[in-house]
């Protein structure tokens, strides 16, 4: 399921990651990160599985990342989806 709506979730402290959704025609993903060099791959793969597992196939996806762990963006992109799918 694709998004309907903006939605935003998480902070720009350190440690964390803001997650911006918004409905499109096509996937596409933005990172901006200080650490993008040694962790981008892993933070790529980490949005492909979220994606995966909620079926979302188009939309546009903006994460500002302050040094935010897995798990963190994992659950930060997972609030941001279910806000912009319901």
């Amino acid at each position: 399921m694709n998004p309907i709506r903006m939605a935003v979730a998480g902070t720009l402290e350190s440690s964390d990651v803001m997650v911006r959704v918004r409905p499109a025609e096509v996937l596409s993903l933005e990172i901006k990160s200080p650490v993008l060099e040694q962790y981008g791959d892993a933070i790529r793969q980490t949005v492909a599985e979220v994606l995966a597992d909620r079926g979302v196939t188009a939309a546009e996806i903006e994460l500002i990342d302050r040094g935010a762990l897995d798990c963190t963006i994992r659950a930060r992109l997972e609030t941001a989806l279910e806000r912009a799918l319901s």
